[in-house]
């Protein structure tokens, strides 16, 4: 998988986590599945860092979100 495409895919599966963690808390229940949809997502970002020699910074995240769009829809 190419660094940037699991940055991208990492950072999507993190945030979307955030509110199936804070619904199933304010539910009462245990946020099983969101847990593991974070896990997932925090591996996938651990990797592209790894994955990518010069690593990133803040400044590259936008472009490489906008590069993976672009490749998405052509």
């Amino acid at each position: 998988m190419n660094p940037d495409t699991a940055l991208v895919v990492g950072m999507v599966l993190s945030v979307l986590a955030i509110p199936a963690i804070v619904s199933a808390m304010s539910d009462g229940r245990s946020p099983r599945v969101a847990a593991v949809v974070a896990v997932i997502g925090a591996g996938c970002v651990v990797f592209a860092l790894q994955a990518k020699p010069s690593g990133y910074h803040l400044s590259d995240i936008p472009n490489v979100v906008y590069s993976e769009l672009g490749r998405l829809l052509n």
